[in-house]
């Protein structure tokens, strides 16, 4: 099922709630003891179990592999964004989730999710702050400070290396197509595939200072940069690997920390520098991002035009959050039939 955003909203509100079938359980075992909640962890109902059809394989190359960050103030987001994949993925037993925590809490965040999803195959790894903390410069928003913001730069070296290639995913975000036709992409040799934006204004995204250098401003020399979001990415984390893409962000990291301020945005220019104008496009459809507003308001913002597969509240506005203070946008309706939360009301509510 593919939402267009020409649909009429009563259309697009009913069809999640069309999408909730009862599915029969599937043969595991429940790996761990469950341990009890952090009083700060919200509490989460237990999904259904998700079976694959007649037609998957059961193969290790049958594995579509999906690396989320782990973040007790965004859990409720994690949630609505694992069970939007499973109801709309073809082979949902076939999906390996890879999660990265920076928390001390990390135990207790695995087990919030173990109770909430008891067959889900998943692994969560303990992210070195670290590793990044002296590297990170202020930006325009705090959320963007956070060290688990760079764990991405950080994935490849992470999650084992006999994982070639993950799904990158925000945790904002939810999945209304079978994921397995992003996990299909051709990379065509590229390292990212995802959706590129080249109507928005490049230069935006870094300083005066940096196009001011003679030096700096030749870094795009022979390429045609454009915007991509990097909470939406398929990674070829064996490249990524072998051509040491890490350092590469890294140095560019170093450049904006010790000598001078050269952009703005947490973890994103770092990673245009290196790759901008050497991505493998993916359809826009893949990244229907923006819905949380600016960095600095959140204001409510309508869909673009065109067949939607992901939702992507990136942006201060969170559809949570705003629909727990009675104060949604419009597209967090779109939401809210995944969200897990134990207390959530508002999805019965007039």
């Amino acid at each position: 099922m593919v939402f267009r955003s020409s649909t009429s909203l009563i259309g697009l509100l009913s069809l999640p709630i069309l999408l909730l079938p009862l599915f029969r359980p599937v043969s595991a075992i429940r790996l761990g003891l469950i341990h009890r909640h952090l009083p700060d962890l919200p509490l989460f109902r237990e999904a259904p179990a998700f079976s694959n059809g007649q037609d998957c394989g059961s193969t290790p190359d049958h594995v579509i592999n999906v690396a989320m960050t782990l973040d007790a103030n965004y859990l409720r987001g994690t949630m609505a964004a694992v069970l939007s994949m499973l109801q709309h993925s073809t082979c949902p037993e076939n999906l390996s989730f890879h999660f990265l925590s920076a928390n001390d809490d990390a135990r207790e965040l695995f087990s919030s999710i173990k109770s909430t999803f008891p067959y889900l195959n998943m692994k969560i790894y303990r992210f070195d702050s670290s590793r990044v903390r002296g590297k990170i410069s202020r930006s325009i928003r705090q959320a963007l400070d956070q060290p688990l913001n760079y764990a991405r730069i950080y994935l490849a070296d992470t999650i084992p290396e006999d994982v070639k290639r993950v799904i990158y995913l925000d945790s904002d975000l939810v999945v209304v197509d079978d994921i397995a036709k992003l996990w299909g992409v051709d990379m065509e040799g590229k390292v990212v595939a995802a959706p590129e934006y080249c109507h928005a204004n490049f230069t935006l995204y870094f300083t005066d200072t940096f196009w001011s250098d003679p030096t700096l401003a030749k870094t795009f020399k022979g390429r045609m940069p454009c915007y991509f979001n990097t909470g939406v990415m398929v990674m070829d984390v064996d490249t990524w690997r072998k051509e040491r893409y890490t350092e590469k962000v890294e140095s560019w990291m170093s450049v904006q920390k010790q000598q001078k301020r050269i952009y703005h945005l947490g973890s994103l220019p770092p990673f245009l520098l290196v790759l901008a104008g050497n991505i493998k496009a993916v359809d826009h459809r893949w990244n229907q991002h923006g819905l949380g507003g600016d960095n600095f308001e959140g204001k409510c913002r309508s869909l673009h035009p065109g067949p939607i597969s992901l939702l992507h509240w990136s942006g201060k506005g969170k559809p949570w959050l705003r629909l727990d203070s009675r104060k949604p946008c419009i597209v967090d309706h779109l939401w809210a039939p995944y969200d897990l939360y134990r207390s959530s009301r508002h999805f019965f509510e007039e």
